[in-house]
């Protein structure tokens, strides 16, 4: 049984030092943030209208100021296992509609997407294995709550080896994509074409 304790030791960390900005969810800034929101609401396969949105590992909600601000029309739900980050979010998007936070997966219901930025990216002392066990259990669980599609990012192997961190999770985009087109959807798409080092991962279902 994975020991989570170190994760969201570091994570809690992060929130401490840096509060509700990009650095206090383990991003460079706010740029690299909105980087990899770009990349996954690609998933969003519609004309604009009004959706549902999990933000899955969401920190203090960034996702959903930048939501309002590209103009989409969301009912916005952020999930992270941190009762601290949810504390954080609720208390920065007090008075704004449309936004829930939950620390207790138990709770959620099925939304149109689910979406997950940067959560995998520490493993902390868990081998690569174990962690990919882990990442798989919550593909799985986004796969279940969503009924229109899912997306995730994550850092790729193919990054610089004199620039990893051994406390890191460098995904293997090949297998993530093979394992998603084999369980969940047919319509599965593999981004790795933006200058970054990571990848997003897109699941469509009912195209």
């Amino acid at each position: 049984m994975p020991n989570l304790q170190p994760i969201r030791a570091y994570f809690e960390e992060r929130l401490q030092a840096h509060g509700a900005s990009p650095r206090g969810v383990d991003w460079n800034s706010a740029t690299a943030q909105e980087a990899r929101f770009d990349q996954l609401l690609r998933v969003v396969k519609q004309a604009p209208g009004e959706f549902s949105i999990l933000d899955y590992g969401s920190g203090y909600g960034a996702l959903a100021d930048y939501l309002e601000r590209q103009g989409y029309a969301a009912d916005y739900v952020g999930y992270d296992m941190l009762e601290s980050a949810v504390a954080a979010a609720e208390e920065h998007h007090r008075g704004k509609a449309r936004r829930r936070f939950y620390s207790d997966a138990s709770l959620l219901t099925n939304v149109d997407y689910a979406v997950a930025s940067g959560v995998f990216n520490y493993r902390g002392p868990e081998s690569f294995d174990s962690w990919t066990e882990i990442v798989i259990a919550a593909l799985t669980e986004m796969n279940r709550l969503s009924t229109r599609g899912f997306a995730s990012t994550f850092l790729t192997k193919y990054s610089d080896a004199d620039r990893m961190r051994a406390d890191l999770y460098y995904a293997d985009p090949c297998f993530l994509f093979d394992y998603c087109k084999r369980n969940f959807a047919k319509d599965v798409a593999l981004l790795h074409d933006y200058s970054l080092y990571d990848f997003t991962l897109i699941v469509r279902k009912n195209p």
